[in-house]
């Protein structure tokens, strides 16, 4: 009876020695899940990163598009406006409008008459100019979009490799022990479910970010393609008032 209390004595006192806390899960994991850890912990700071970036980005140039729109769209002339903004030209929305402004302006500066220009050809050329423009900006846009991808669609795997490889490292406690009381199994199954829980961590905020900037990005992009039309639109009417 007295050897059954020491045994157990022993063996509560062995399990309340483990200690299960993030640091020391940590310090106690192999080499391979501390890489895993610290892979999947980078991912999710860089990623945290990308997304404040991009959110704050994104309200940025829709209250810049809603200024620049309504100067547009004031009554003033298409050359003053060039003039206004055409030396500062910080979001896409006013790229585009110079870009468009600077090869309607370079036909004039090279003394010919636009009159003498087919509307076409002059119209065709503008409108590249805008879509070039257009496409530029919307690439550096999804600048880092990715990584926020594959951050979302590799993170739950490596983190699942980091739980495989410490549960095996268990499996080898066992063997080499021959015990299976938690003091033993323990840390190698908490490391393994860490791994899991950081890469879930990581994955999850990059999904959802990644679709809900992605549509964001495809709303913009929507708008600036509809001021393009608009505004070659505009352009191909001064033209045909220009004969």
């Amino acid at each position: 009876m007295d050897q059954t209390l020491v045994e157990a004595t022993a063996l509560a006192g062995s399990v309340e020695n483990v200690n299960l806390s993030v640091w020391s899960l940590f310090l106690q994991a192999t080499l391979i899940v501390k890489i895993v850890i610290v892979a999947l912990i980078l991912a999710s700071i860089w990623t945290w990163a990308i997304i404040i970036e991009k959110v704050w980005r994104m309200r940025r140039l829709d209250r810049a598009a809603t200024a620049f729109e309504d100067e547009f769209w004031s009554g003033g002339t298409l050359d003053g406006l060039y003039e206004q903004v055409g030396q500062r030209a910080v979001d896409p929305m006013t790229a585009v409008f110079t870009a468009a402004m600077r090869e309607w302006r370079r036909t004039a500066s090279r003394g010919i008459d636009r009159s003498q220009i087919s509307h076409a050809s002059l119209q065709q050329r503008i409108d590249r100019v805008m879509q070039v423009s257009l496409g530029r900006e919307m690439e550096h846009l999804e600048r880092y979009m990715t990584f926020l991808a594959s951050v979302g669609s590799t993170a739950p795997f490596i983190g699942l490799f980091g739980t495989v490889y410490g549960i095996m490292n268990s499996f080898q406690s066992i063997a080499i022990t021959k015990q299976t009381s938690l003091a033993v199994v323990a840390p190698g199954i908490a490391e393994a479910l860490f791994a899991t829980a950081l890469g879930l961590v990581a994955a999850i905020p990059a999904v959802v970010a990644y679709n809900k900037i992605s549509t964001d990005l495809t709303r913009y992009a929507g708008r600036l393609e509809a001021f393009a039309h608009e505004f070659s639109g505009i352009l191909s009417r001064q033209l045909e008032e220009a004969d």
